[in-house]
């Protein structure tokens, strides 16, 4: 009977010469897997290590898919890098935007693009059309002149809460009723640096407020105050609408240069997309499938 506690010796049975047993040598980790099949562009291998690095380039749900991402740009780089060295394309290197000044092999990249992708530009025609199927994109946005009362209230204390709540409710009862007015009641109860102001906000436009808040702002005519509190993380709010300026459409003669900047860059990245694509397709590429249509290097 085996004692179930007490550590059995390993036996040595059928260990002799001949046996073909052989021990395993723990003094050696064994080696790590590759992340990857080894990925090559043309029989130019892309190292492990680059995709690694890569993947911090490539934010995503999932480790797995950063670095499917990162193969995937540095396949469509080393496309792009053999067919401008096969084309005998270089570039002068230039500074970014922001400062940086771009490596040869980017330089490299940006002459091939610009001496082989013909963009066209975008006519009256097409820039009116566009306007005609998008005209909601192309309105002011509206301004609102608003006051307010701040009761704050942290939003885990919920007894502060409750009783935020309740002296709100009778601020704007006591205000509809005239007992009261706005301005002077924010400067002597509201938790805002605008109290001052007598709540004055002064303009505001989407987007520069809490989205509970707008969505107040959105909806309040002209001249009426909200009928109940308005609860964000601060606390509660009571709202008053002093004026609204709505949104107005915008001529198409103010916003062509826009629209046609927008249509020849998306004819630009279809262009480059093409461009991939016919690489890839002619290219031998192992240890990874690359439709080059939606390339990373030209998102």
């Amino acid at each position: 009977m085996v004692n179930l506690f007490t550590p059995q010796q390993p036996t040595t049975a059928g260990a002799g010469p001949g046996s073909g047993y052989q021990a395993v040598d723990t003094k050696i980790p064994p080696k790590a897997r590759p992340v990857f099949s080894e990925i090559s562009v043309n029989g130019i291998a892309i190292a492990e290590s680059a995709i690694l690095a890569e993947a911090q380039n490539h934010p995503a749900d999932n480790p797995g898919a950063a670095l499917r991402a990162a193969a995937e740009a540095l396949v469509i780089r080393e496309l792009l890098l053999q067919k401008a060295a096969e084309e005998q394309v270089t570039g002068t290197p230039e500074t970014t935007a922001d400062g940086k000044t771009e490596t040869a092999e980017d330089a490299a990249i940006r002459a091939l693009i610009e001496t082989t992708v013909d963009v066209p530009s975008a006519g009256e025609a097409e820039c009116r059309r566009f306007y005609d199927n998008n005209r909601a994109r192309f309105r002011s946005e509206p301004i609102f002149e608003a006051r307010h009362i701040l009761l704050a209230a942290d939003p885990a204390d919920e007894a502060a809460r409750r009783q935020a709540r309740a002296e709100a409710e009778q601020m704007i009862a006591d205000l509809s009723a005239g007992a009261v007015g706005f301005s002077e009641l924010a400067r002597a109860r509201s938790a805002c640096p605008s109290a001052q102001q007598g709540g004055n906000l002064g303009q505001l436009s989407p987007g520069s407020t809490v989205p509970e808040f707008e969505a107040v702002l959105m909806r309040l005519p002209e001249g009426e105050m909200v009928t109940s509190p308005v609860e964000t993380r601060y606390g509660f709010h009571i709202i008053r609408m002093d004026r609204r300026i709505e949104g107005a459409q915008l001529p198409f003669e103010a916003v062509k240069p826009r629209i046609a900047a927008w249509l020849e860059a998306a004819s630009w990245s279809k262009a480059v997309q093409q461009f991939i694509a016919v690489l890839a397709a002619e290219a031998e590429i192992e240890g990874i499938e690359i439709a080059g249509a939606d390339g990373p290097l030209v998102q």
